[in-house]
């Protein structure tokens, strides 16, 4: 059950204590009506899927509701047995999250919102390049030793994610191992994948990490050309380096999910669809930024402009 309990009067789903489909929208991680609009093609027809199926039956639940409990998870990084009490009970809510991540749900929506969000900035909805990169996370207790290792370079005991986006920094595929696992190694799963789902994409940038073989295996087998970027001996400090820095944003982009911040999920794949649900809310923020015609955020789009102070004013007119 969630950490508060439900009164019977107030209740308005079919399910005891569960009061889901009176729900408001009140969290942060909430999806709104223009981008529950986004999702809800997709869920729906999962949904029809299910119950077409042999075990399928009507669902008690409100999707929506069910959506956003999954979204507030990764995003606060909760334990799924401290949902609060708006949400559907956790075990529902958890089964959910099981039953679609089997039948590709998330990565289904991800790829939709990333056509949809390539359209709209002018680009042609499939890819044909991309950037890889890989990034340690600690493991926490849950994770099982059979599933997690030591990154000597990084110093973490835990899991590794590969990623591989597009030349805008949209997720394209993601693997998840153990942090043990060299990155070349972990490419040769990854760019496997992201041939088999993206026939367009013939060119990949990577770092120095992913050189040697790694480069002919992925001409030869897969016919892409993996261009190794590396950083200048000369450079000191923090230097942006070419096609690099945008799979790196993309890490920021996750880091700000806190699920995402430490590895919680006993199961590797369930820690893939966790990247691929704060995948989906970034995607649909920015395409509901972009369709609604909003400006950028000032710190991104705008230069940042101070108020002025008595003090700034002297020193303008001096």
């Amino acid at each position: 059950m969630s950490v508060y309990r439900v009164e019977a009067a107030k209740a308005s789903c079919r399910v005891s204590g569960c009061a889901c489909h009176a729900r408001v929208p009140r969290y942060p991680s909430d999806v709104t009506d223009a981008q529950w609009a986004l999702l809800r093609p997709e869920a729906e027809a999962m949904m029809a899927e299910l119950r077409r199926s042999p075990a399928g039956r009507p669902m008690e639940h409100d999707l929506r509701a069910v959506l956003d409990a999954i979204g507030y998870v990764t995003r606060y990084g909760i334990e799924w047995r401290a949902l609060p009490v708006d949400f559907p009970p956790w075990k529902a809510v958890y089964a959910f999250f099981e039953r679609w991540n089997a039948r590709g749900l998330p990565q289904r929506l991800v790829d939709r919102l990333r056509g949809q969000l390539r359209v709209a900035l002018g680009r042609a909805d499939l890819p044909t390049a991309g950037s890889i990169d890989s990034q340690s996370v600690k493991g926490a207790e849950s994770v099982g030793a059979a599933s997690r290792g030591f990154d000597g370079g990084k110093k973490i005991n835990g899991r590794k994610r590969h990623l591989a986006v597009d030349t805008i920094g949209l997720l394209l595929t993601v693997v998840v191992t153990a942090a043990s696992v060299q990155d070349r190694d972990g490419a040769y799963r990854l760019l496997a994948l992201l041939r088999e789902r993206f026939s367009t994409i013939t060119l990949t940038w990577a770092d120095g990490g992913y050189a040697g073989r790694l480069v002919s295996w992925a001409n030869t087998v897969l016919a892409l050309t993996l261009t190794i970027v590396k950083r200048s001996d000369d450079a000191t400090g923090f230097v942006v380096l070419p096609r690099r820095w945008v799979v790196e944003r993309t890490f920021g982009w996750l880091m700000r999910y806190r699920r995402l911040v430490r590895d919680y999920e006993r199961r590797p794949e369930h820690h893939e669809a966790m990247v691929l649900w704060a995948t989906i809310t970034i995607m649909t923020r920015q395409l509901d930024r972009t369709k609604s015609g909003a400006p950028p955020h000032p710190r991104w789009g705008q230069p940042r402009t101070l108020a002025p102070t008595p003090k700034r004013q002297d020193q303008q007119a001096a």
